[in-house]
């Protein structure tokens, strides 16, 4: 049989009304190779595995479930549907995104084949919200750089292509499995191969990223934002101590801070903001002489007084 060069590696749960898209969208990519999709179907309560059975028995030598009797959770799913990945690539695609140009996969192979330094290729995305609003990301210039990416993630998971073999080096190294604190595992994995090897984007939107409502990146419970966005800076904090030698410390937590006073001039009551300020001020003192901190309780106390005397 003809030799996998490329794995697709799809994790779903609870996604009836998306993995067929999905799923699709993989069938009909044009490549000179044979690419195999790996779905990991962490038990889901709707409808997602009678779906993606559907297409196996379709497809059954383009397709192959991985599953178990009771459910993983999403980290251990991740970490088994790429352990079960035979290709000499992998492609990672969530159940409710999907590939928009059709020569993706041929495109970043081919990058991945001529240029053996390259670990990592992302394309640019769509990210679509639940009333069809779109917006390119990421904003800007496509980053190469390790620094770049430590300041903000260009590479949409389902954007991404990289080498099995850099992704096993990875899990040896940083092992994210002990890290229960890191709430995402796309990040992580893209600032290794940022610091280990060089990554590559392409210009052009390949994929769409779907902005669910109810997510762990996109939740409407502010303190479940701000519990994600503060992951995704100690994350790059991490990275930055290990890899960088802490150039970008101030700067990034600087960032953390703005982020979460930022959030919190909206939401929560004044005692809430005080609290994380001086939290944040007990772990780093210069943050005592931000500015943008006392702007924004001014703003909040103003606002509550506004609504106070309506």
């Amino acid at each position: 049989m003809e030799e996998v060069v490329l794995s697709v590696v799809m994790t779903t749960y609870n996604h009836e009304r998306y993995i067929a898209q999905a799923i699709e969208s993989v069938l009909r990519q044009q490549t000179s190779f044979r690419i195999e999709i790996v779905i990991g179907e962490d038990c889901s309560t709707d409808r997602t595995r009678a779906i993606a059975e559907d297409y196996q028995r379709q497809y059954p030598e383009a397709i192959r479930i991985i599953s178990s009797a009771e459910n993983v959770g999403w980290r251990k799913n991740y970490r088994r549907t790429i352990a079960a990945a035979r290709g000499r690539y992998i492609a990672l695609l969530d159940g409710d995104d999907y590939f928009t140009h059709r020569k993706k996969l041929q495109m970043q192979v081919d990058i991945l084949e001529a240029q053996p330094e390259v670990g990592m290729c992302y394309t640019r995305s769509e990210r679509i919200d639940e009333s069809g609003n779109a917006t390119l990301y990421p904003e800007g210039e496509c980053a190469t750089s390790f620094e770049a990416m430590l300041r903000r993630n260009p590479a949409e998971n389902s954007t991404t292509v990289a080498r099995r073999n850099l992704v096993e080096q990875y899990y040896a190294e940083v092992r994210p499995e002990e890290h229960p604190e890191w709430l995402t595992d796309d990040l992580p994995m893209w600032l290794w191969f940022a610091a280990r090897s060089k990554y590559v984007g392409i210009d052009c939107p390949m994929a769409v990223h779907r902005v669910l409502t109810y997510s762990v990146s996109h939740s409407p419970d502010y303190r479940k934002k701000i519990a994600f966005v503060d992951s995704l800076a100690d994350i790059a904090m991490w990275y930055d101590q290990r890899y960088n030698d802490s150039r970008l410390r101030a700067e990034l937590n600087l960032k953390k801070h703005n982020t979460a006073m930022w959030v919190l001039s909206y939401n929560g009551s004044i005692g809430e903001y005080i609290s994380r300020w001086m939290s944040d001020i007990r772990t780093d003192r210069a943050l005592i002489r931000n500015k943008a901190a006392y702007g924004l309780l001014l703003k909040k106390v103003c606002w509550r007084m506004w609504r106070k005397n309506r």
